[in-house]
């Protein structure tokens, strides 16, 4: 495809070779001179992709640590070394540094995609020089050498074909065409062509399939159309996920709560006549306290945890953040080739004298059978022989799944006559070949000659219309032989149409009984005068899990939208068998979209499901406008041609087994199965994990928010600090940071895939858990004050033992208030205790710890606590339960208020 800002003189498919020969100044029969090569080389640089420079490890550790939230915690630790507060500093940076080794061992790889890109594009190249054909390293070659190509190669370089017999290469990691391309080198039209149509030209990281050709080389390296996806994907920045950009808002608000908090108090304080240092330790102490310094920590584990989960449902992530990213999904861009199918065509239909016989079993696997007839007798015998021995291709079984090794529309007749029970290669020992006339993309033919006992039989297939209009006979479904009447060829030629609309590849297959052996092989005289055999119509099967997949994320609220290199009518033909909404009515090809402004585009991108015939850039631009439009987008894909779409997502998706080496670099996850369904598993899996994470989120600031409001009432009551900052230390990143962990393994709602995305704009707490998480530290700060208070005034006057009391009192509360924190709606003894058994564990070895503390001697030296006697701990424990049986009471009365309501 001509893109826009290309000039005329780069439309190499519009030109003859001789105009190509005198534009590079070389010889077609000489090639370049070895003097001329080394100029040209020196001037456009080794044909390499261009690379940009990795990060290193230390950028990569760098990034870390630059969100607000944990510089704040580095300021709470060198604050708290300040006051000399030593445990409490080194306990806030190992937290710091745990956090941030986690993520730099997960991100680590997330920039190597140009440097496979790189070696999937190193190869060897047969080039003609100074009149000589010679193997040279591709990084050799430079615009203007002459390279010779045949079956199994690597394209080396983007070249203009001058000759080519029978030439097919496989494009669909480049454009995304699922079956090989025809390639010929006659001169194409001076208009703008997509990249799949310019069949005179062979491209640089594509495969030979068949026959041979030589071509011109007409770009290397950055010039390339596999150069120019790969500065594309240097142009792409990897931005921050939505849960990083939450985090980073959540940072702003707890900096500005945290400080505007210390001010009040502080300011409060010297108000009152009291001392400036106890006044700043005290405001140090709040700091602490609204401070959730196990955060980061949760988060990243939390995200890990998932990871590990996701594994087992072949989602392997690259990123962390990307695993809460897939819970945010609104839209997923699948490809078709290889994702929505399995990218194996398959013969669906065989037709005869009218008769139409379905073929069961999809892809190149021996399960399956041809039904509505006997495949070894009479006319479908004789179709299906024909099928096999007018064939080159062959199947080979590797890892116990089936390989086609050649063409795939020939893979999949083979496939088809071994679901009757035939091998190629026994029938080959029976029909040696005599003679082959190789395909031609202008006859679209080909013919293989074959010696049958006595007799010397042509075997054809090629295009229906055009085979049709060599045979005189066809073969009755008895096997008999008959004239071909108008009737006749209406008929097949209406069946013809009628598989075409059904986006099927239909093929034809005719035979001849020859005299005698040909003494040349010739099209005008040996193919004529043909007996038509029938009609194979064959399709890239859809994955029988692709529809289940669509339809769960339609029930998820999240659009599917289809973008594949293949024509609009094959691409319109899968939306609508894998139930894309409308029938995927919307579609626009490639040209088409070239008309589009990116303004223009973004206004339509909703209204269109399917898009066809599109080039790497295109895929670029569909995913820019759907996010302009806000939405979180997920790119799947397996080819080249996807890898800077994929890259631009918000969570880039690849496939693990058909996939490119620079696709799944590109990626912030791969499905290792190449199963669509995995992705909406990985979806659901990504929004249960959102879910603990909000849980958890929901739990250390309510607990927060009590120990601020416990710090922040006794101050305005003129009492002592209630707590050091060595317990809220303790309280944050100990006794609450385990029951936080275990949240984040809580089962998943049941729900959970039948609500709407959320929105990717909505803060971490919403309005309504807001209000909870403020009613539940209220409860939780008034019950602990009252036991300060109550310890202070009435059984002793003295701090150690109140601070001890207050202390342990709010332990309690919030190890019990982790239950709370499970659901917002249900009470604990609806969902089940037992339910978590990892927060039942963690609740009680946070008990022990504390317990552990107050009971050991140097528990009781570095936390400043004395023992309690039973009666006091009998109070703690009994007001401890209060705030739990408050938010169960809050529940029911949520319940009766809206009966029916469903739980967020």
């Amino acid at each position: 495809m001509v893109e826009r800002g290309q000039n005329i003189h780069t439309r190499w498919y519009a030109r003859s070779p001789d105009e190509l020969a005198r534009a590079l100044d070389v010889s077609l029969a000489e090639g370049l001179r070895e003097e001329d090569a080394a100029h040209r080389l020196s001037m456009h640089g080794r044909n390499e992709l261009p690379e940009a420079p990795p990060a290193s490890p230390w950028t990569i550790l760098g990034a870390q640590f630059t969100s607000l939230i944990v510089w704040v915690l580095i300021g709470a630790a060198i604050v708290s070394g300040l006051l000399g507060e030593w445990v409490d500093t080194g306990a806030i940076l190992a937290i710091v540094l745990l956090n941030g080794f986690l993520g730099f061992v997960q991100e680590y790889r997330a920039e190597q995609s140009l440097a496979a890109l790189k070696t999937l594009a190193v190869t060897y190249a047969r080039v003609i020089r100074g009149g000589s054909r010679r193997s040279l390293s591709s990084t050799e070659l430079v615009p203007g050498d002459i390279i010779d190509v045949e079956a199994g190669d690597h394209i080396p370089a983007d070249a203009r074909l001058i000759q080519a017999a029978a030439l097919r290469t496989q494009e669909a990691a480049l454009t995304g065409e699922s079956t090989p391309v025809d390639k010929s080198g006659g001169v194409l039209p001076d208009s703008d062509l997509p990249l799949a149509d310019r069949r005179n030209m062979v491209f640089l990281g594509t495969t030979v399939t068949g026959g041979k050709g030589r071509a011109l080389i007409v770009a290397t390296g950055r010039g390339t159309e596999l150069g120019r996806i790969a500065t594309l994907m240097t142009s792409v920045p990897v931005e921050p996920t939505p849960l990083q950009r939450r985090l980073e808002q959540f940072g702003h608000v707890l900096l500005l709560l945290s400080l505007g908090i210390v001010v009040v108090v502080f300011v409060l304080g010297l108000w009152r006549g009291e001392p400036v240092f106890d006044m700043f330790l005290t405001a140090v102490s709040l700091a602490v306290a609204a401070i959730p310094e196990g955060l980061p920590a949760i988060v990243t584990t939390t995200l890990a945890l998932g990871v590990m989960r996701m594994v087992t449902r072949h989602a392997l992530i690259r990123r962390l953040p990307a695993v809460e990213t897939l819970g945010a999904a609104t839209v997923i861009c699948t490809d078709k080739t290889g994702t929505l199918t399995k990218n194996e065509m398959t013969v669906t239909r065989l037709a005869l004298d009218g008769l139409v016989y379905e073929v069961t079993g999809e892809g190149y696997g021996p399960d399956g059978a041809i039904t509505g007839g006997d495949p070894r007798e009479g006319g479908l015998q004789q179709l299906l022989l024909s099928a096999l021995l007018c064939n080159d291709a062959t199947l080979k079984e590797v890892d116990g799944s089936w390989k086609v090794v050649g063409d795939p529309t020939e893979g999949a007749l083979l496939v088809a006559g071994g679901k009757a029970g035939w091998r190629k290669e026994d029938l080959e020992r029976a029909h040696p070949v005599a003679g082959e006339i190789p395909f031609d993309s202008e006859r679209k033919m080909m013919t293989v000659v074959r010696r049958s006992g006595s007799d010397i039989v042509a075997y054809v297939k090629g295009a229906p219309d055009i085979l049709l209009g060599r045979c005189r006979d066809y073969l009755s479904v008895e096997g008999e032989v008959r004239p071909l009447t108008d009737s006749m060829r209406e008929s097949i030629l209406s069946l013809n149409r009628r598989f075409a609309g059904q986006a099927l590849r239909v093929v034809a297959l005719a035979r001849r009984r020859l005299d005698q052996e040909p003494s040349t092989y010739d099209s005008e005289t040996i193919e004529r005068q043909l007996v038509f055999l029938g009609l194979a119509a064959m399709k890239d099967p859809l994955r029988p899990e692709a529809k289940v997949a669509v339809e769960l994320c339609r029930s998820a609220g999240i659009a599917t939208v289809m973008i594949t290199g293949d024509h609009k009518e094959t691409a319109l033909a899968i939306a609508r068998e894998a139930g894309f909404p409308g029938g995927a009515a919307q579609a626009l090809s490639g040209l088409e979209l070239n008309g589009l402004t990116d303004g223009e585009l973004s206004a339509r991108v909703r209204d269109i499901a399917v898009y066809a015939r599109v080039s790497a850039e295109h895929k670029l631009r569909i995913v820019k406008a759907w996010r302009a439009q806000g939405a979180v987008v997920a790119m799947t894909g397996d080819g080249v041609n996807d890898a800077p779409a994929v890259r631009e997502a918000d969570i880039g998706i690849a496939m693990g087994l058909t996939g490119t080496d620079v696709t799944k670099d590109a990626s912030d996850m791969v499905v290792t199965d190449d199963n669509f369904a995995s992705i909406a598993a990985a979806v659901e899996e990504g929004r249960s994990i959102y879910d603990n994470i909000r849980k958890a989120v929901h739990y250390l600031l309510s607990c927060n928010l009590s120990e601020v409001l416990v710090m922040l009432g006794s101050t305005l009551l003129g009492w002592p600090l209630p707590l050091l900052p060595i317990h809220i230390l303790w309280i944050n990143l100990v006794t609450d940071g385990f029951p936080a962990l275990a949240l984040a393994v809580d089962p998943k709602d049941p729900d959970v895939m039948k609500r709407p995305p959320r929105d990717p704009q909505a803060r971490l707490l919403d309005r309504e858990r807001f209000l909870a998480v403020c009613l539940q530290g209220t409860v939780m700060a008034l019950v602990t004050l009252a036991v300060f208070g109550i310890s202070l005034t009435i059984w002793h006057d003295e701090v150690p033992f109140a601070r001890t009391m207050t202390f342990t009192t709010l332990v309690s509360v919030q190890l019990l208030h982790a239950f709370s924190c499970r659901h917002e709606r249900y009470s604990l003894f609806q969902i089940g205790v037992m339910t978590n058994r990892a927060l039942v564990g963690a609740v009680l070895l946070s008990a022990l710890l504390q317990a552990g503390i107050l009971l050991s001697a140097w528990g009781q030296e570095i936390f400043k606590v004395v023992p309690l006697r039973a009666d006091e701990w009998e109070l703690m424990l009994g007001l401890g339960v209060l705030p739990f049986v408050v938010m169960e009471l809050w529940k029911a009365w949520r319940r009766m208020r809206e009966p029916v309501a469903e739980a967020r």
